[in-house]
């Protein structure tokens, strides 16, 4: 899926129409890591390493990494 629909598709299911678009239900808190994905805020603090995920592309990564067989 090329990066801009990704990026639509997470803001589209993750975020609401708050005014710095952080899903509603997201804790607030120190300032969040950007999902290398799409762009969105995290779960994670921006300290943290490593590649961190917003959790829709977290379940989406999932999702592709299962076995299905």
């Amino acid at each position: 899926m090329p990066d801009s629909a990704r990026a639509s598709t997470c803001h589209d299911l993750a975020t609401d129409d708050t005014t710095d678009g952080r899903a509603a239900d997201a804790p607030a808190g120190p300032p969040y890591a950007d999902c290398v994905h799409c762009g969105e805020p995290t779960e994670y603090p921006a300290a943290r390493p490593g590649a961190l995920l917003c959790p829709v592309c977290e379940w989406q990564e999932a999702q592709r990494s299962a076995c299905s067989g």
